[in-house]
C-alpha cells in the first residue's frame, strides 16, 4: 500500500530526536486533547488503516524478538537486530512491545533501545503509529538499574494506609517515564484468598475492602489526572479474574469459584479500579470452573464490559492464547485459539515470542471467522490509549526531565514506607526495642541477602541473582552492624536457602556455630523466611517453615538466650512449632531495598511499628480460614476441633505504645434503608511515646438469607496519636455497606440486626 504519513509535528520531532538518538526537547505541557477530540483522531486514523495495520496493533511481542540471539537466550551485549525489527514492526506492523531481555537495563540504555524501536514504528512502518511499551513495574521501576525499589504490594497493604500505595505508584510512574516506558502492568487486584498461592505477595491481602482501597490509590498514583502527563503511566489492573484461588494452591492451576462468591469477593476490587478509571486490564492466565478465562466471553464481555462498564484495553498474559492449545486443550490448534480469544473479548495478545498471531488473525478475518467489528473495537481501544498517553506527540520524553530518578529523596520515601508496613506480631515483656549496647547474634538464611528483602520482579524475573542487586543497599545484618557497630554483632549463617531446578531447598550450614555464638550474646536475632520467587517457581507443597530453619530456632532456644524472630516471606509460612520459643516476632514481608534499614530502625526503637496483618496468619497447614469465615467455622465443642484459631488474626499488629478504646457510640439504634448510621469511638494513646493505630470497624450480620460471615471489615482509618492524646474517630455506614450477593447473584441489603465491633467494643443496631 502507499505509505501515508502522520501529522508533520510528529515527523519534525522524530527527525530531530533520532539524529542524536536522544530527544532534546518536548512539548512544554501535556497535550490537552478532550475525550471528543481523541475520539475524532482515533476515528480518522482507524479509517486509514488496512487489516494488516489493525492486526499488527493487536500484537504484543517481547523485546527478545527485537534482539540478536534467540528468545530467553539473548547474549551480551544486548543488541537490537535491524532485520528482526523490520520484520516485526514494518512488515507485520506490530503495535506493542514489553519486557526486558533477561535483566534490568540502565535508563540510558532504555532510551537508546526504545528510541530506535519508535523510529522504526513511526518512520518505517506504513501506519506510522508509535509503539506502546509495557513493563512489570510492580514495586518500583524494577527493570531499570538504579531505580527506586519499594515494598511489595502485600507489604504496602500492611500499612493500612492507601496514601502509601498512591505515593509508591506515583514515583514508580515517574521513574517508568524516565525510562521511556508509559505502561505499567500493575497493580495486582487478585484478592489473596489462599495463602499458599505463590503470588500472594503481589496483591493486597485477603480482604475486599482493604484491597480495593489500596488498589484505587495505586491507580490514582500511576495515572494522575491525565495520562498525557509525562510523569504518569497507564495502569493495568490484573489478573481478571479468579486467579488467586487455585484449588491446588499452585500458580495457574484450576479455580472453582461459584458465581455468588465470584461477585462478592473477586469482582469488587476490579470494579473499584474500573470506577477509578484504570486504563487497561490483564486477563487471568488460568481456568475458572473448567473454562480458560481467555476463552470465556461471559467473563470478558458480558461481565467486564457490559456489567462493569470497562472501556479500556484488555491484554492477555504471557503466551496465554497459545496455551489454549498447549495447556488447556480447548483449541485444536493456534488458529482456533486465536479465534476463541479474540471473539471472547481480548484486545491485545501478549504473544510474546512468535510472529504467527497477526498472520493467523488476518486469515480469520478474511475467512469471516472473526468479524471486522470485533477487530475495530479492539484497535479503537489501543489507539485511544496511545493518544491519551501522548505517544503521537512525544513517544520518548527527554531523559533530563527526570532529575529525581533514583534519587536520595525517593529512597528516603521508600524507607519511610517500609517502616510503616513492618508488623510486630509478638513482643513478650517488652523484648523490643533492643538496647544498642547489647551484644547480639544475627543468624538465619534471610539475614544477609537482598533477595529476601525485595522478592520477585527485582532486576530479574525471579529477583534472586545477586549480580543484579542494587549497589549500596543494606541487608538486615549490614543495617544492624551499621546501627550498633560490627563489634557488637556476631554473625553466623545457620541455614541457607539454595535453588536447584527452581526448587527452593533449605539446609543447615553451621547451626552448632550459631548455638555457640548465641551463648556469647545477649539477644539472638534470627532471620527466617523465604528467598525471592514468583509464579510457578514459587509453588510449594508444604506451608510450614522449612525444617532446617525450625531446627536453628530450637537449638538456639536451648541456650536460654532471648530470641527475636524476623520473618521475611512472601506468604505466611507456618511457625507454630517455634513461635512459642520466640520472645518477639517481627514480620517484614518483602519490604524492598530499604527494608534492612527499616527493620533495624524498628528493632532498636528508632521507629515505632504500626503495621497490621493484611491476611490471617494460619497456625496449621490444614487450617487456612480467613477472618471473614462463617459461623459454622467457629464451632468449638467437646467432640470437635473445628474452630477458628489462627496464629495471628487479620488486622493484628502491636506497637511500642498502647491504645485504649472507649465510648463506642451509634447515632441511632435503628435506621432505615435510606439513612446513614454514624459509628464513633474514642481512641487514646495510653503509652509513653507517639504511635499510630489502625482503627478497624467490623460488622456482623446476625441473620441473613445466605449464611453470613462472622464479621466483615466495613471501614478503617490509620491515625497518629501523641502519648496521652485521645481522638474520637467516626465512620458512616450506609445500607449498601451491609450488602451481600444473594441467591439470585445480585447485591442485596436485607433488614435485620447487626453487631458493630471496634477495638474490642460492641454495639448492635437494627436496619429496618
Amino acid at each position: 500500500m502507499k505509505k501515508w504519513m502522520l501529522p508533520s509535528l510528529l515527523l519534525i520531532w522524530g527527525l530531530a530526536c533520532w539524529t542524536a538518538c536522544e530527544p532534546t526537547s518536548s512539548p512544554s505541557s501535556p497535550p490537552s486533547n478532550s475525550s471528543d477530540e481523541i475520539d475524532a483522531r482515533v476515528t480518522a486514523l482507524l479509517q486509514k488503516m488496512d487489516l494488516a495495520d489493525k492486526v499488527g496493533e493487536m500484537t504484543q511481542l517481547s523485546l527478545d524478538m527485537m534482539m540478536v540471539g534467540e528468545p530467553y537466550n539473548i547474549p551480551d551485549p544486548q543488541t537490537l537486530d535491524t532485520a528482526k525489527m523490520r520484520r516485526a514492526l514494518v512488515d507485520l506492523r506490530v503495535g506493542s512491545l514489553l519486557n526486558v531481555a533477561g535483566y534490568a537495563l540502565s535508563r540510558e540504555r532504555w532510551h537508546e533501545i526504545i528510541s530506535q524501536i519508535q523510529r522504526y514504528a513511526t518512520e518505517e512502518k506504513a501506519s506510522g503509529i508509535p509503539i506502546l511499551y509495557g513493563i512489570d513495574a510492580i514495586h518500583g521501576t524494577n527493570y531499570t538499574k538504579g531505580a527506586t525499589l519499594f515494598p511489595q504490594q502485600i507489604t504496602q497493604a500492611a500499612s493500612w494506609d492507601p496514601e502509601i500505595s498512591r505515593e509508591i505508584s506515583r514515583i514508580t510512574a515517574y521513574e517508568c517515564r524516565a525510562s521511556a516506558i508509559p505502561w505499567s502492568f500493575s497493580p495486582v487486584l487478585d484478592v489473596g484468598r489462599d495463602v499458599r498461592w505463590p503470588r500472594l505477595w503481589e496483591g493486597y491481602g485477603e480482604d475486599v475492602l482493604l484491597a480495593s482501597r489500596m488498589g484505587v490509590a495505586s491507580i490514582e498514583g500511576y495515572q494522575g489526572d491525565r495520562l498525557s502527563d509525562p510523569q504518569r503511566v497507564a495502569a493495568c489492573m490484573k489478573h481478571f479474574v479468579g486467579y488467586s484461588a487455585p484449588r491446588s494452591g499452585h500458580d495457574r492451576t484450576p479455580a472453582y469459584i461459584p458465581e455468588r462468591q465470584l461477585r462478592e469477593y473477586f469482582l469488587p476490587t476490579f470494579q473499584a479500579a474500573v470506577d477509578a478509571g484504570a486504563a487497561t486490564v490483564m486477563i487471568n492466565s488460568a481456568e475458572m470452573n473448567g473454562i480458560p478465562v481467555h476463552a470465556n466471553p461471559k467473563i470478558l464481555t458480558n461481565i467486564l464490559r457490559d456489567e462493569m462498564g470497562f472501556q479500556g484495553l484488555a491484554v492477555t498474559d504471557w503466551t496465554d492464547i497459545r496455551y489454549l492449545v498447549d495447556r488447556h486443550r480447548v483449541a485444536k490448534d493456534y488458529k482456533e485459539a486465536v479465534k476463541m480469544a479474540i471473539n471472547a473479548g481480548i484486545d491485545m495478545s501478549m504473544v510474546p515470542v512468535d510472529l504467527e498471531f497477526p498472520v493467523l488473525l488476518r486469515e480469520l478475518v478474511e475467512e469471516g471467522e472473526v468479524p471486522m467489528t470485533r477487530i475495530d473495537e479492539s484497535v479503537r481501544r489501543i489507539l485511544r490509549l496511545k493518544f491519551e498517553l501522548g505517544l503521537f506527540e512525544s513517544p520518548i520524553p527527554p531523559i533530563d526531565d527526570y532529575p529525581d530518578f533514583g534519587s536520595e529523596k525517593h529512597a528516603g520515601t521508600s524507607l519511610r514506607m517500609a517502616r510503616e508496613c513492618l508488623t510486630l506480631l509478638k513482643n513478650n515483656d517488652q523484648t523490643l526495642p533492643l538496647s544498642k549496647r547489647s551484644r547480639v547474634l544475627v543468624t538465619g538464611p534471610t539475614a544477609n541477602n537482598l533477595a529476601s528483602l525485595n522478592g520477585g520482579w527485582t532486576n530479574t524475573w525471579q529477583g534472586r541473582d545477586p549480580v543484579h542487586d542494587t549497589p549500596g543497599k543494606l541487608t538486615v545484618l549490614e543495617a544492624i552492624q551499621e546501627k550498633i557497630g560490627k563489634d557488637r554483632v556476631n554473625y553466623v549463617e545457620g541455614t541457607r536457602i539454595e535453588v536447584k531446578n527452581n526448587e527452593h531447598i533449605d539446609r543447615a550450614i553451621n547451626i552448632g556455630t550459631a548455638v555457640a555464638a548465641a551463648r556469647r550474646s545477649e539477644v539472638a536475632i534470627i532471620c527466617l523466611g523465604e528467598l525471592s520467587y514468583t509464579e510457578h517457581p514459587g509453588d510449594i507443597n508444604d506451608l510450614r517453615l522449612p525444617l532446617a530453619q525450625q531446627q536453628l530456632v530450637e537449638a538456639i532456644a536451648e541456650t536460654g538466650t532471648p530470641i527475636v524472630l524476623v520473618l521475611l516471606e512472601g506468604r505466611p509460612r507456618i511457625i507454630s512449632a517455634i513461635d512459642g520459643l520466640a520472645d518477639a516476632v517481627l514480620l517484614g514481608y518483602y519490604p524492598g531495598n530499604e527494608g534492612g534499614v527499616a527493620i533495624a530502625d524498628v528493632l532498636y526503637g528508632l521507629h515505632n511499628p504500626s503495621g497490621k496483618l493484611p491476611y490471617t496468619y494460619p497456625r496449621h497447614t490444614n487450617d487456612l480460614l480467613r477472618y471473614d469465615h462463617k459461623y459454622t467455622e467457629r464451632l468449638k465443642v467437646d467432640y470437635s476441633f473445628n474452630h477458628f484459631n489462627p496464629q495471628y488474626e487479620f488486622g493484628h499488629g502491636l506497637s511500642y505504645t498502647s491504645f485504649a478504646y472507649s465510648d463506642l457510640t451509634l447515632s441511632s439504634s435503628k435506621i432505615r434503608m435510606d439513612e446513614t448510621l454514624t459509628v464513633s469511638v474514642v481512641v487514646r494513646n495510653t503509652g509513653e511515646e507517639p504511635g499510630k493505630e489502625v482503627v478497624q470497624l467490623y460488622v456482623s450480620d446476625l441473620v441473613a438469607s445466605i449464611t453470613p460471615s462472622y464479621q466483615r471489615l466495613r471501614e478503617f482509618e490509620k491515625i497518629a496519636l501523641q502519648a496521652g492524646e485521645e481522638r474520637r474517630v467516626s465512620f458512616e455506614l450506609r445500607a449498601e455497606d451491609l450488602a451481600f450477593v444473594g441467591i439470585d447473584q445480585k447485591w442485596v441489603t436485607e433488614p435485620g440486626t447487626f453487631t458493630v465491633r471496634l477495638g474490642g467494643l460492641t454495639e448492635t443496631f437494627t436496619l429496618e
